[in-house]
């Protein structure tokens, strides 16, 4: 029981850093924005994503903090902590290597695909990435409550889709490539850890012979003065301890 605890209180640990991550991210973006509409936006027009121009490649660090008008933020904001959060609550360090993946690959997409001379800018690639991510995330740990979570989302969030197909209306590209970026990150940071000994086939007829207990060879009963007959037989893994340290690999701490 005090092991249940504990996991339920590192669980609930991570959640709350997840959500002040995200709180922060958002609060940062919002701060950006307001220095952006001060100055006519020329933040996002110095360091948005300029196809091809290889001068303008390390803007796909910067484009995802800035957006173009206040429609345009308000409209990334919801998603961006919805998502943000779920994609976190398992684990800031992981969300963040997650995050970092996403970010390269909707950037570079813009970058090699959208049209020449077009800047871009705004956090909708990363949006799309997470939403990637918590679609697979629990297909690859095989994980369930995340396959929940992951098909709820994708029956609340579908209209999101449309975001990948082509069109002039916004920047298509960096939704795609996010999305893509955020299935790889699903795979690539998916838990890795093996199943414990104790799932394995035969381990627990093993582990139910007491092993202090010599026996004759054929015999199957304990021979009387040879060694370790009087010792107690070692008690299992406990159980419990075993899902504590899968759960603290699933947060990855």
């Amino acid at each position: 029981m005090g092991s249940e605890n504990q996991t339920a209180e590192i669980m609930i640990a991570e959640a709350r850093k997840a959500f002040w991550v995200m709180v922060g991210f958002l609060a940062l973006i919002w701060v950006l924005q307001i220095l952006n509409a001060i100055t006519a936006y020329s933040l996002s027009q110095s360091f948005g994503i300029v196809a091809r121009d290889p001068a303008r490649l390390p803007d796909i660090v910067t484009a995802p903090f800035l957006h173009w008008s206040w429609a345009h933020i308000e409209g990334n904001s919801g998603p961006l902590f919805v998502f943000g959060f779920l994609a976190a609550y398992r684990g800031v360090v992981k969300f963040l290597g997650v995050t970092a993946l996403i970010a390269v690959a909707s950037g570079l997409g813009v970058w090699f695909v959208a049209g020449p001379n077009s800047v871009t800018a705004g956090a909708s690639g990363v949006v799309f990435g997470y939403f990637g991510y918590i679609l697979v995330r629990g297909l690859f740990d095989r994980h369930r409550i995340d396959i929940v979570v992951g098909l709820v989302m994708g029956l609340c969030f579908a209209y999101q889709f449309t975001g990948l197909l082509p069109t002039d209306e916004f920047s298509w590209q960096g939704h795609l490539f996010g999305f893509a970026g955020g299935i790889l990150g699903g795979w690539l940071f998916r838990d890795r850890r093996p199943r414990a000994a104790s799932a394995l086939p035969g381990a627990g007829a093993a582990a139910a012979r007491p092993l202090g207990s010599a026996t004759a060879p054929g015999l199957g009963r304990p021979v009387p003065g040879m060694p370790g007959a009087s010792r107690p037989a070692p008690t299992s893994t406990d159980p419990s301890r075993a899902a504590l340290m899968k759960e603290l690999d699933d947060l990855g701490l």
